[in-house]
């Protein structure tokens, strides 16, 4: 016998508080099936853990599974469980007041139930995923039976502030949800530039949701599916006469393959790399995937995380997507998670599962608490040693490694100050010291000569022409190792690094090379002041005519065997940071440098020759000039006006013959 519908009002701020979970909450109207599985799964754990303590519910537990079923005709979606179900006052309580979460109460019987063999993995936080339903569904209706009871009950609400339950029949026990789902937006569907608009009673349709969202629930999501089939003969033609018939099968949409839970022995190889590319849209092979859990009285999480062995070209366009899926408890909760690594980790591929981490109410944004900063450190601190690792055991795969990703990962070493220790014990730059092999801060280091105080490096184009610059003479004919930092990030970075291991950071093309012994310095420095005294007058002359491209003419100590160098001011702007930043369209005061001149050249004292018969002769212009000229060349710059170069240049070479 059957009682009459009873009507009912929701609780909790009513239509208002339903209409904004409806239109505001979720960003994808797809979201709704997710939400609607993870409850069935949600169900299906409650009975198998209270069938722990109760011997009438194990029989319900020998084949948990979730199922879906559409009817194009009727346009309606059902989901149904074989889960614990729930009475009418569960009912009432649950489903009647929104944000009333069954599964939030249900946890905390867990904290009692500590050492059971089984303990389920519950999805839902805040109650109110079931009501995603009304943004794709006009009418719900749930009809729900308790393990362990014999009567079942139905709810219905077409989401205009009120619902009715009553009695229904029910068969076994759990929960059957069935959509009576809105009439599909021509107008929208019409529209021009508009997306596709999807119709969630096509097998298609649910299989994607499925695919994308619930891939790896551990239950199976089942439904029938349809297939024509024709009986064909042994070439694969249709026989004659042969009528093409419909095949009903009963299919599982999700693979329930969540390697990341697995034990790392009982994965393949091939399994790995076939979900990395599953995850990637990438069809190289992975140079290195990294697996991981972390357990603490905080935080707990697994992941599995990928260092693929291409670089693609989207990582170095701007707002490139970082390749890190998250899951909450194997369920999937949004794609590109940019705060669970550091951009200059976003060639990372793979996934992190929390068993705890704190959404907000929709489950598609995280919240900004302690918990996404740990797993971030412990993420970035297992890749890096990761990569550490394989610098130091195998350098030809960190070389192939460096080549592709080099320039992002140099990225941390000034956007995140906080990684940049790790982040050093990563990196290696090319340097004078071999033309094969790159080298660390700490190599460096150990190399350098007993009282050398600065690591010494420089900026340029590329590593040939950093190589043929005249400001890395001395350094060379010295033996003073020099790293050679040629990517355009090097410019960047290296402003905001001042020194590693107490051992400043020191340009070979800026203020003095003070190189070689103490001994050696201080001869360098007597003989340096003898012949300063020399050239005095005529060098002032020289920084006269050049006024308008230098602050000062002076004589080197970085010069051997070329005749001029240009060198900034310890503080100055390199000129391939110069170049760099017009480039991005700014305004870039110009930077004048120091002219130095090779004390040791005989050119110097040609002109001393010239400029003491004649202070104002002509030629100290021109050669001026020159001087100046032939440095911005032999730094591999270019010239300011390079005819008037190149009229000076022959008009000299007419005169000497």
């Amino acid at each position: 016998m059957t009682t009459q519908a009873t009507t009912f009002e929701f609780k909790t701020e009513a239509k208002e508080l339903l209409d904004l979970m409806i239109h505001s909450v979720y960003s994808h109207k797809e979201i709704f099936l997710r939400e609607l599985i993870s409850n069935a799964s949600d169900a299906i754990d409650k009975l198998r853990f209270e069938a722990l303590t109760r011997d009438d519910l194990r029989r319900f537990t020998t084949d948990p599974h979730i199922r879906l079923e559409t009817d194009v005709k009727e346009r309606t979606l059902t989901i149904s469980d074989n889960g614990i179900g729930m009475n009418r006052d569960e009912i009432i309580q649950y489903i009647g007041t929104i944000a009333k979460s069954g599964t939030k109460d249900f946890g905390k019987l867990l904290k009692e139930a500590k050492g059971k063999e089984f303990t389920p993995e519950l999805i839902g936080q805040f109650g109110v995923g079931f009501y995603s339903s009304f943004m794709v569904a006009d009418k719900v209706t749930l009809i729900s039976r308790r393990a362990g009871d014999d009567k079942a009950s139905k709810w219905e609400s077409s989401g205009d502030g009120t619902y009715s339950v009553s009695d229904a029949d029910r068969f076994e026990p759990g929960t059957t949800v069935t959509l009576h789902l809105k009439p599909i937006d021509k107008d929208e569907k019409d529209q021009e530039g508009a997306e596709d608009v999807q119709d969630f009673t096509t097998e298609w349709t649910i299989r994607e949701i499925v695919r994308k969202y619930s891939d790896f629930v551990q239950y199976p999501i089942r439904m029938k599916t349809e297939r024509k089939e024709i009986e064909r003969d042994e070439k694969g033609k249709p026989k004659e006469g042969a009528v093409e018939k419909t095949v009903v099968e009963d299919q599982t949409l999700n693979s329930m393959k969540a390697i990341w839970v697995r034990p790392e022995k009982d994965v393949t190889e091939s399994e790995y790399k076939e979900f990395y590319k599953h995850i990637s849209h990438d069809w190289n092979d992975p140079m290195k995937w990294i697996t991981y859990r972390a357990e603490s009285a905080t935080n707990e999480f697994k992941s599995l995380l990928y260092l693929p062995g291409k670089a693609g070209h989207e990582l170095f366009m701007n707002e490139a997507q970082r390749g890190i899926h998250l899951y909450i408890k194997r369920v999937f909760i949004m794609s590109d998670c940019k705060d669970l690594i550091p951009e200059y980790l976003r060639f990372v591929k793979g996934v992190v599962d929390s068993e705890d981490l704190s959404l907000n109410i929709s489950r598609e944004i995280l919240q900004q608490n302690r918990q996404i900063q740990n797993i971030r450190k412990a993420v970035t601190r297992k890749v890096l040693d990761t990569l550490k690792g394989i610098r130091q055991d195998d350098r030809e795969k960190f070389a192939g490694f460096w080549k592709e990703f080099g320039r992002i990962v140099k990225e941390g070493l000034f956007k995140e100050p906080a990684d940049r220790e790790k982040l050093f014990e990563v990196c290696v730059f090319p340097s004078t010291a071999s033309t094969t092999e790159m080298t660390t801060l700490d190599e460096y280091i150990s190399r350098m000569k007993p009282d050398q105080k600065q690591i010494y490096y420089m900026t340029g184009e590329s590593r040939q022409a950093i190589e043929a610059s005249p400001h890395l003479e001395a350094f060379r004919d010295k033996g003073y190792e020099v790293l050679l930092l040629s990517d355009p990030i090097d410019e960047i970075w290296i402003q905001f690094v001042y020194d590693f291991e107490e051992k400043g950071m020191q340009s070979a093309a800026k203020g003095v090379a003070d190189l070689g012994t103490e001994e050696e310095r201080k001869k360098a420095e007597e003989d340096r002041k003898s012949k300063e005294t020399t050239y005095k007058t005529m060098l002032e002359c020289l920084k006269a005519k050049l006024t308008e491209h230098v602050k000062d003419v002076r004589l080197s100590s970085r010069l051997t065997s070329s005749v001029s160098c240009l060198v900034g001011d310890v503080q100055d702007m390199s000129p391939q940071m110069e170049q760099l930043l017009k480039a991005t369209g700014k305004d870039v005061p110009k930077v004048k440098r120091i002219l130095e001149l090779n004390p040791k050249h005989p050119l110097l004292d040609k002109l001393q020759g010239i400029f003491d018969k004649n202070k104002d002769d002509e030629r100290l212009s021109e050669y001026a000039g020159l001087l100046f000229g032939q440095a911005i060349l032999a730094e591999g710059g270019k010239l300011p006006d390079p005819a008037t170069f190149n009229k000076k240049l022959i008009e000299l070479m007419v005169n000497a013959l």
